[in-house]
């Protein structure tokens, strides 16, 4: 990755970081390089990261790393207290959504709470550019297809979430959701 792709995405660890930080055990779907396992690691916080393609990951102490895709490759009636999300739902298929969600739901704790971010999409736009002039290496965004944040909350109330937070970052083209586990 070159150095605006690791800013991004340390950004985006940022805006996640203090929602995780309280967990006992996380869950990072789509883990990559390992960085916000690592930074979570270096808390005592204990879980697993997933991603269908290890960027030279190790493993920090209390973390495990599997190759592959969620909820598939993931070891069976193993539950979280939260799950992190970052930049990962806008690569998953609309017909394979809400599986993916309703997934999340049945391995999160009674307590358990779901951090995610989406990029809108404008930054596929933006991606393309800095892709072209070599600034970013722009990660899949072929991936992408046109999903818009607007879309999250029914997709997650849908599957029994309930929001709690919503907040803009990176000059309003990024969105931080914080999803509880609703169980009424």
């Amino acid at each position: 990755m070159k150095w605006l792709d690791l800013f991004i995405r340390d950004w985006r660890i940022k805006k996640a970081f203090p929602y995780l930080s309280n967990a006992k055990e996380v869950l990072d779907i789509g883990s990559g390089d390992g960085e916000l396992c690592r930074l979570l690691a270096n808390y005592g916080i204990k879980g697993i990261g997933i991603d269908t393609c290890l960027n030279k990951a190790f493993a920090p102490e209390g973390f495990k790393f599997v190759l592959g895709s969620f909820p598939d490759a993931l070891p069976n009636g193993k539950s979280f207290d939260a799950i992190s999300v970052l930049a990962v739902l806008e690569h998953i298929s609309e017909d394979k959504k809400t599986a993916f969600v309703k997934a999340c739901f049945e391995r999160l704790s009674v307590e358990g709470f779901i951090v995610l971010t989406v990029p809108s999409p404008k930054v596929d736009v933006i991606l393309s550019v800095l892709k072209f002039m070599r600034l970013v290496d722009g990660i899949a965004i072929d991936q992408h297809h046109g999903f818009s944040p607007v879309e999250v909350e029914p997709l997650f109330e849908l599957a029994g979430f309930k929001l709690f937070v919503h907040k803009k970052f990176q000059f309003g083209l990024n969105n931080l959701f914080i999803f509880k586990k609703n169980l009424i």
